[in-house]
């Protein structure tokens, strides 16, 4: 995986993991307050269905209330007891029940088989006894109970909130009950709907994600093309300045062969065959005299040599170090631009490798020849320290300045920045530049064996 890949996919990885902990934290509090909705909801219809259940009751009471409460207690008054209730209803499936409290069913309008039967033990589905339950809550004084019971209107057992109250004088227990089938199936709706919405949540939640991750590695992307068509540009002009550097340091090498060493040599030869002539002759005296000339241009040709070497690769650099050699190149940037440059060395650079060592020197060259085309410098200050982590070196100017920034994005500019730049990186240093108006200021550090 390539780092331009890698940084996309760490950029897009954080980017999904976030959105997934903002859905499942959003999934959680949905649930959560789904289910508190729920519980509301089916609290309020019960507290309504309770309500209107103890109605119902109080209706049934004070319906039968002339015949419970004038204290009778023969057979007439209950049966006329049993007709007024079992004549009370309320919806489709409202009716009033009478047992007594052994578990006899007395009147029971929409199942009257039940009716003359013993049914303590009945149970229902879930094995809860039924009755008992029923009875249990009468003579504790009536309340709410609730239970499975088969209903009217579709003959299947359906949950059931009963109320039952006793009638303690005739030893009866009267009671009535609400099917709560409908609350079920109001809940299930809300059920429903909460998980519609939560589902559509996550849709949203899902389609962001996706869109934020084509946002990002669409940017990314382009940001790439951008980028390699900068990176291209910038190669294609180093690479043509390259070989215009190869053509012109050949050219150099031409001119100095050709106008200096080829021209000194014709006329080294020329002199050596006129000292012969002469020596043939008899004429000694001439022909040392022409010897003696042909030496000394013979030591002015060892002399362009050494510098053309020397402007190749310093011997310096080689026999004395980074330090002598950095020295005497001030000395000839001095000597041939007159402005003057000051040399400090501190500690040592013997650790750092040949390549570092000639890095650093060809930093120094490019810069100074920098300074010379651009900064119009009437001071250049060369510092070099060593220590046992490696070497820095800086080289100060009070030149015009520039912007360092924007030439080093700019890709016909900055050709001899990007060269130093990535002399530094080939070696793993660190190179740095900062300029102004009051001058510029570079800097480059090598680690040892680097």
């Amino acid at each position: 995986m390539r780092l331009r890949q890698k940084v996309l996919f760490l950029a897009i990885t954080p980017l999904i993991l976030a959105l997934c902990a903002i859905a499942l934290a959003v999934w959680h509090q949905s649930e959560l307050l789904a289910q508190q909705q729920r519980a509301t909801i089916q609290q309020a219809y019960l507290s309504s269905k309770e309500a209107e259940l103890k109605h119902y009751v109080t209706l049934a009471m004070h319906s039968v209330a002339h015949l419970y409460e004038a204290g009778r207690d023969d057979e007439a008054a209950r049966s006329e007891a049993k007709r007024i209730l079992s004549s009370l209803s309320y919806g489709d499936d409202g009716y009033f029940f009478v047992y007594d409290m052994q578990g006899n069913s007395l009147m029971h309008p929409r199942q009257p088989e039940l009716v003359g039967r013993n049914l303590y033990d009945l149970r229902d589905q879930q094995g809860q006894p039924t009755i008992q339950k029923l009875l249990q809550r009468a003579r504790a004084g009536g309340g709410l109970e609730r239970y499975m019971w088969i209903k009217p209107s579709t003959h299947k057992p359906v949950a059931k909130l009963g109320y039952v109250v006793p009638m303690p004088r005739w030893g009866w227990m009267l009671g009535t009950g609400i099917y709560l089938d409908d609350v079920d199936q109001a809940l299930a709706k809300v059920d429903v709907q909460q998980s519609g919405n939560i589902h559509n949540t996550m849709l949203w939640i899902a389609a962001i994600a996706i869109a934020a991750a084509v946002a990002v590695a669409s940017s990314g992307l382009a940001l790439n093309i951008s980028e390699l068509r900068v990176a291209d540009a910038k190669l294609k002009v180093l690479a043509q300045r390259v070989v215009e550097s190869q053509e012109e340091e050949r050219a150099r090498l031409s001119r100095d062969l050709h106008d200096g060493i080829s021209q000194w040599l014709v006329s080294i030869k020329l002199q050596i065959e006129a000292g012969m002539i002469r020596l043939s002759s008899g004429q000694q005296d001439a022909a040392q005299g022409v010897f003696e000339h042909a030496a000394d241009q013979l030591s002015n040709v060892m002399g362009e040599v050494r510098r053309i070497s020397h402007n190749l690769r310093p011997a310096i650099l080689d026999d004395l170090g980074l330090a002598a050699a950095l020295k005497h190149l001030g000395q000839e940037y001095t000597l041939s631009s007159g402005t003057p440059v000051s040399f400090e060395a501190s500690g040592a650079s013997d650790g750092l490798s040949d390549v570092a060592n000639t890095v650093l020197f060809r930093l120094a060259q490019e810069a100074l020849t920098n300074i010379g085309r651009h900064a119009a410098a009437q001071n250049i200050a060369i510092a070099l320290h060593g220590d046992a982590s490696g070497v820095s070196l800086q080289i100060r100017d009070d030149g015009k300045g520039f912007d360092a920034e924007g030439i080093a994005l700019h890709p016909q500019r900055g050709i001899g920045l990007r060269n130093m730049m990535e002399r530094m990186d080939a070696i793993g240093g660190r190179f740095s530049i900062a300029s102004g108006s009051g001058g510029t200021v570079l800097s480059a550090f090598a680690a040892i064996n680097s």
